[in-house]
Order: structure tokens, then sequence, then C-alpha cells
């Protein structure tokens, strides 16, 4: 249960920044690199954060130093001694090897792939054999070799013992999705994520490329304030490499995740173009921008329990308003026209939208989260008033 605004423990954890926070991770890091620890130190900030109950024990914890109170200090060794033993744990365990790397641990799985981490790399080793449209490894491999900065750079591929392929990656301590939920972010944190998110996308785009599954977790970062990188290229069309499969007037609907599929692709657009991308890039974006628990802009539910997405489709009509002939007049020709059959919503204005953003972070999103194809291109986004304050 959320504790009340007045709590004081409430208070001190609102008042952390996300650079606070990945400075105590700095200094975690040398502390388990100095006691001989398994690297854990986000895990132990994380305990730190959840279990201290003030400031003062939070950063007794973060600099293992005291702070002039017993109970204080009780605290902050309580949550060593738990991290202490879980790197002690992790320790014994000698992870695997994959090829010449020695010592990966598994981090998660995809559709195909399961995920390692060797120390500064990240492995992504392909356990589905079969080619499961729009999932081809092989094309993912030969695409990011197209790709630069601040793409995510393929640094190796090769085939393990198993005949596996395994594609290599640097790795990247945060998500954009799990930065988010830690602390909301400064104006300077989304510029400079941003930025790279467009100057990526511009250069996909550029090339005919469609990454198809654009969110939080795609998003890469080296910190809190950024380099960021895109990335999971898996389910990404090429005109080229995927011509075979997929022809550019034929393309497969099974794509995105979330709430970050693009209204063309609900409603049976198989010409959909780069425009889809833009369109989840304006759905994260407003989430970040927004301020409180809840700040998904639209909601969604997984695939298996809402197969057609009909409560995504009723969400987007809900909170921008039912697309009409006149602003979206694309979708006459698509095979699902969204016109007449479902209940009516008028349009809203985005300061009614997003009452707690700003007018020039309002206006990008707009430019990106709607209908018609006049959606802002990568390009333009980076143009706008927000991307360029000092």
């Amino acid at each position: 249960m959320s504790q009340s605004p007045e709590n004081p423990e409430n208070t001190w954890k609102q008042s952390l920044t996300a650079t606070t926070r990945y400075d105590s991770i700095q200094k975690l890091q040398q502390f388990v690199a100095a006691a001989g620890l398994s690297e854990n130190a986000f895990a132990l900030e994380k305990k730190a954060y959840e279990s201290a109950r003030t400031r003062e024990e939070y950063d007794a914890f973060c600099n293992q130093s005291p702070v002039g109170s017993s109970e204080a200090d009780q605290a902050a060794q309580a949550v060593v001694a738990n991290g202490q033993n879980e790197d002690a744990n992790a320790e014994v365990d000698p992870g695997v090897t994959i090829g010449d790397y020695p010592n990966c641990h598994y981090i998660a799985s995809g559709v195909t792939a399961d995920v390692y981490r060797a120390g500064d790399r990240a492995l992504k080793v392909i356990v589905e054999t079969r080619n499961i449209e729009p999932h081809n490894p092989t094309r993912e491999a030969k695409l990011l070799g197209l790709l630069s900065k601040p793409c995510i750079p393929l640094l190796d591929s090769f085939h393990d013992h198993e005949q596996r392929l395994v594609l290599v990656f640097p790795y990247m301590p945060l998500t954009l999705e799990n930065l988010r939920e830690r602390v909301p972010l400064s104006d300077s944190q989304i510029r400079i994520i941003f930025g790279h998110v467009f100057t990526a996308l511009a250069s996909l785009h550029g090339q005919g490329i469609i990454h198809r599954d654009v969110k939080p977790s795609a998003i890469l970062l080296e910190s809190p304030t950024g380099p960021a990188y895109l990335s999971d290229f898996g389910a990404s069309w090429h005109p080229t490499l995927s011509a075979a499969t997929e022809p550019a007037d034929n393309k497969i609907l099974d794509i995105g995740t979330g709430p970050y599929r693009a209204p063309e692709v609900l409603f049976g657009n198989h010409s959909y173009g780069p425009a889809i991308d833009m369109w989840g890039t304006g759905v994260m974006l407003a989430e970040c921008c927004r301020e409180g628990a809840n700040k998904q802009l639209f909601e969604s539910r997984a695939v298996h329990e809402d197969g057609n997405q009909l409560g995504l489709i009723l969400s987007i009509f809900k909170t921008i308003g039912s697309p009409t002939r006149e602003n979206w007049p694309e979708a006459v020709n698509f095979r699902t026209p969204p016109f007449d059959i479902y209940r009516t919503f008028e349009t809203r204005s985005w300061d009614k939208i997003l009452p707690d953003v700003t007018e020039e972070w309002r206006e990008l999103i707009s430019a990106l989260v709607k209908y018609d194809s006049g959606r802002a291109t990568a390009k333009q986004a980076l143009q706008y008033r927000c991307m360029n304050e000092a």
C-alpha cells in the first residue's frame, strides 16, 4: 500500500534524483570490488532504497560510513549483511561458458533468445532455431552490421558448441523502463535520451528500415543521463533483407509491444511505414514527461488476454478522441477502417490529456501521437523547441 505524501520516508525518497542514485551505485561498485564480492551494486542500492527509513540510513549504507546513530547504523548494517549474503551466494555460481566468454550469467529471455551478461558484454543467445517471422536472427545480425551509434553496436557474432547463433553487444546497466520507474526524469535527461533515440531512428528510417518494436525496455542507457542506445532489432523490417517474406505492401501486423503499438497496425494496414516507430516513441515520451505513479498514456492488456487489442483501441479513442475521415483519410483503405463501428469519443486537447506536462513537450508529443500521415519524422522531432533548449 502506498504511503501518504506526509510520511517522512516518502518525502526523502521523492527528493532523490536519478543522478544521486547513480552516484550511490558508483560508490557501491567500488565497495563490492574492494570486498571481493560479485558485482551487484544495482541490487544493493535498490535494497538500501527500499529498506532505509531515512536519507541518513540510505547514505550510511551507500557510503559505508557511520552517521552517528546506532539505530541508523544497525539498519544500514542489516542491509549490507543481506546484500553480502546474496553476493556471496552469487559468487559461488561461476556461470556458464558461451563460446570464448566464461562466467556468463543469465539476465532475461525474449521471444527467440536468452540474454546473458559476461562482464562488460551482453550475449544474446538465439534459442529458437526456426525463423518465427517477423523474428529472424540471421536477418537481425545482417541488419545490425548496417547500423551505427546511437543504435546498439554489434561487437561480435558466432555459433556456440550447440550451433546456436550468439550476438554480442556492450552491456548496459540501465534501460529507460527501469530508470523511469525509479525516479522522475528531468528535462535535461529526457532531452538527452530522446535526442539519441530520434537520431537513431533518423538513421534507420533514412535507410528504409522500420524498427517495429520501440518501447522503454529497448532503450539502453550507460547511466541515468545517457548516452542512450536503441536496441532490440529482432523484429525490424528492411526493404531488401525482408522483401522475400514481407513485401512492402504486405507487412506482418503482429509487431510491436502493448501500449506502444501504432493504430494503423491495429486496423490492418499492411503498408505501414516508419511512422509506426514515431507513434511508439511519442507514447514513450509522454510517459517520461508525466508526473505521478501511473504514467501510462494508453492502457493495454497482454495479447493472450486481448488478442484483438480492443482494449488498447478503446483506450486510444478515449484518450485522444476517435479518428475521423478528415483527420485520418488513409484509414478509409485499411483492411478494417476504424469508422462508424465504434463508439465515438470527442477529440481532446493535449493540455487536457497531459495537464502536468509543459507546453513545449506537449507540442512534440502531439506531433507524434496523432492518426494521420502528418506524424513528425525523427529528423523533424529533433528540431522542436523542447529538444534544443539549453
